[in-house]
């Protein structure tokens, strides 16, 4: 537990380095001009970047010991890139991808899909 003086002073930290983080940009950056070639550059393709880790994040515990643990990560993983192709919307592809793949993992009884495949394909 942290004494009350180093909660301030950990308050204090975090203020100030939010506080820097946001107002750097303006101050290396004069408005009139226009922002060098790799800020521009990194605006454009950081973004991708970070979704594709995110993507290999969530995805580096599947195993395909069963049915229930790749699936719904799979159908989650098309239906946001499904999502993000028709809509170019990094909110609903990302919400709707969370949602589903939640509807998948909790209503489904995957267990009762495994039998019903197993069965059809022998």
């Amino acid at each position: 537990m942290l004494t009350p003086l180093e909660a301030v002073a950990s308050i204090a930290v975090m203020a100030v380095v939010t506080f820097l983080t946001r107002a750097l940009p303006f101050l290396l950056f004069d408005r009139g001009e226009r922002p060098p070639k790799l800020v521009l550059y990194l605006g454009r393709v950081l973004p991708a970047a970070i979704i594709a880790m995110l993507i290999i994040y969530c995805l580096r515990g599947v195993s395909f010991a069963g049915l229930e643990s790749w699936l719904p990560p799979l159908l989650a993983v098309a239906l946001v890139v499904g999502l993000h192709l028709w809509r170019h919307n990094n909110l609903l592809s990302i919400f709707g991808g969370t949602i589903f793949y939640m509807v998948l993992v909790q209503a489904v009884n995957w267990q009762a899909v495994e039998d019903s495949l197993r069965v059809l394909f022998g």
